[in-house]
C-alpha cells in the first residue's frame, strides 16, 4: 500500500470557498480512480485555510495513474495548487 498525506494551506482567505468546493469534487473523482483505496479531504476547524488529504493507494502505479488524470493535471495542478502552500508526506502505516 501507498499512504500519502498532504497538507494544503490556502494563501489568500478569499480563495477558501473555491478550494473547498474544488477539492470536494476532486475527492469524489479520485475515489473512482483504479487502485484508490481511500481518498479523504478534510478542512481544519482550527484554521479554515488548512486542508488535509488522506490517501491510500494499492500500488505506486495506481498513484501514478491518478497523477495522469485530467482532474489532477488540469484542475488540481493548474487551478488549485497555485492558490496553496502544499506539503506532501508519504507515510508508513504504524498501527
Amino acid at each position: 500500500m501507498i499512504y500519502l498525506n498532504v497538507i494544503l494551506t490556502v494563501k489568500d482567505t478569499a480563495d477558501i470557498p473555491f478550494v473547498r468546493a474544488t477539492m470536494t469534487e476532486l475527492g469524489h473523482l479520485a475515489k473512482q480512480d483504479p487502485g484508490c483505496v481511500r481518498f479523504e479531504v478534510y478542512q481544519s476547524q482550527a484554521d479554515t485555510r488548512v486542508f488535509f488529504l488522506n490517501e491510500m493507494w494499492e500500488t505506486a502505479a495506481s498513484l501514478d495513474g491518478h497523477r495522469q488524470t485530467q482532474a489532477f493535471t488540469e484542475t488540481y495542478m493548474k487551478t488549485v495548487v497555485p492558490k496553496l502552500e502544499r506539503a506532501p508526506h508519504p507515510c508508513d502505516l504504524l498501527a
